[in-house]
């Protein structure tokens, strides 16, 4: 939980983003995140730095070499502003010719994954009293351990106020922690988000085995599955590549296999069996050419509605027995297309399709208005769906206006469980309430 002071600090550099000249949201986190990955990887040196020097040793494999040693935030933080300005912006002849934000992108692997989504990315910070002043507010963040840094990143992305394009827009935190919850992540999980944006459904599991199973984290075997091959995101925007990458960095996930292409594309036509859990929010709006998507889709349902591909698209992704928990518009329950008829056999008849969860249109506001609804269901390839459980959600514990206040009304934890114990729920009324 977010504190005061550190939602203060937060909002007070946010504030000066927008009143020095930047007002576009992905553009102020995108810089705020240079930023805060610069202090990170001093303070990872720095601690490697103090470790060896107790023992008598050197740092193996540095981030900073000697030369370099101006990049770091120790050293330019105490810079006056036309210094660091200069630092972040003209090459320094004594360093390879680079800049403090060059130097950066060029870390590589190294540096962590995000590191690795720095090709493109543009310092947009426009004078050197902005620079300054972010630097030190920043600076003056305690950022001592994953909670903390967790929720200031969480905060930090709930100021994203404008929708995306193409149908994006970022799925409140408490829907994604009852899709987890609902799903409940294993050990042996293989955990995927085709259409990852911020990282949050990725970020969300991580905190649900945190909370629930910390005592998995004693096992070598497990930290090894967390730390490199139990989450993967694709994503095609560059910017929320790299806000996806620190998003999970800064809640302790190091090394999630992070793929930056259109999950919809021939170049992610080998994914396929592969994950064994999928939660997903794919894009609602826009179609596509039929040209641009990858053809085994369009044999599960030949259509050029993003919703209806995504879902085809997650029945390839996972393996036998794999379960998805996906929001979807209402449109694929209810659409009377040969598309939408297409797809819903194929969940009924193919596959287990194990709940819907209808959920209120203003769940998605500021963003959208858009009625929506989560599917659950399990990948078979023989069918199974004997019994539907269905669930009408009608508050989630916040306003269904664009003030999104918190409200006592929350279906949410009785949503958690009664899906845990659907098997007794065929001896209720279809219309009770409670």
């Amino acid at each position: 939980m977010i504190t005061g002071e550190l939602k203060n600090q937060v909002d007070k550099i946010w504030e000066a983003f927008w009143t020095g000249g930047i007002s576009n949201p992905l553009t102020v986190i995108e810089q705020f995140t240079f930023l805060l990955f610069l202090r990170r990887l001093d303070e990872r040196q720095l601690l490697e730095e103090k470790k060896a020097n107790m023992i008598g040793s050197t740092v193996e494999n540095p981030i900073y070499l000697e030369a370099h040693q101006k990049f770091r935030w120790h050293t330019f933080k105490n810079l006056d502003p036309e210094s660091l300005f200069t630092l972040f912006t003209q090459a320094q002849t004594d360093s390879d010719n680079l800049t403090t934000f060059e130097h950066m992108k060029q870390l590589g692997s190294g540096a962590g994954v995000f590191a690795q989504f720095m090709k493109g990315a543009t310092f947009m910070i426009p004078t050197p009293k902005l620079l300054e002043q972010v630097v030190q507010m920043i600076d003056k963040i305690k950022m001592d351990d994953r909670d903390t840094k967790g929720d200031l990143y969480e905060y930090l992305l709930s100021k994203i106020a404008t929708a995306g394009t193409n149908g994006q827009f970022r799925t409140p935190r408490h829907i994604m922690k009852m899709m987890v919850d609902i799903m409940q992540p294993t050990q042996e999980d293989t955990v995927c988000d085709p259409a990852c944006g911020s990282a949050g459904f990725l970020v969300a599991t991580g905190e649900y085995i945190h909370d629930n199973h910390p005592d998995w984290f004693h096992e070598q075997d497990f930290r090894t599955h967390y730390n490199n091959s139990m989450f993967t995101g694709i994503e095609f925007d560059s910017t929320m590549l790299r806000i996806g990458a620190m998003n999970l960095q800064l809640h302790g996930i190091d090394s999630p296999q992070l793929i930056g292409r259109d999950a919809l594309s021939e170049a992610n036509a080998e994914t396929r069996d592969q994950y064994s859990l999928i939660l997903a929010n794919p894009p609602f709006k826009g179609s596509l050419d039929y040209d641009s998507v990858e053809s085994s889709l369009l044999k599960t349902v030949k259509t050029k509605k993003t919703e209806l591909l995504f879902l085809a698209l997650i029945l390839r992704m996972l393996n036998i027995g794999g379960r998805c928990a996906v929001i979807i518009p209402d449109g694929v329950l209810f659409g009377s297309s040969k598309a939408h008829k297409q797809l819903r056999e194929t969940l009924l008849s193919k596959h287990k399709l194990d709940a819907v969860i209808s959920m209120p249109s203003g769940v998605f506001k500021p963003y959208a208005g858009v009625s929506t609804a989560i599917l659950v269901f399990t990948k078979t390839n023989n069918g199974g769906t004997d019994n539907v459980w269905f669930y009408d959600m009608q508050a989630d514990g916040y306003s269904l206006d664009d003030k999104c206040s918190p409200i006592a009304d929350n279906d949410s934890a009785d949503i958690v469980k009664r899906f845990k114990q659907r098997e007794q729920e065929h001896k209720r009324k279809r219309t009770e309430q409670i």
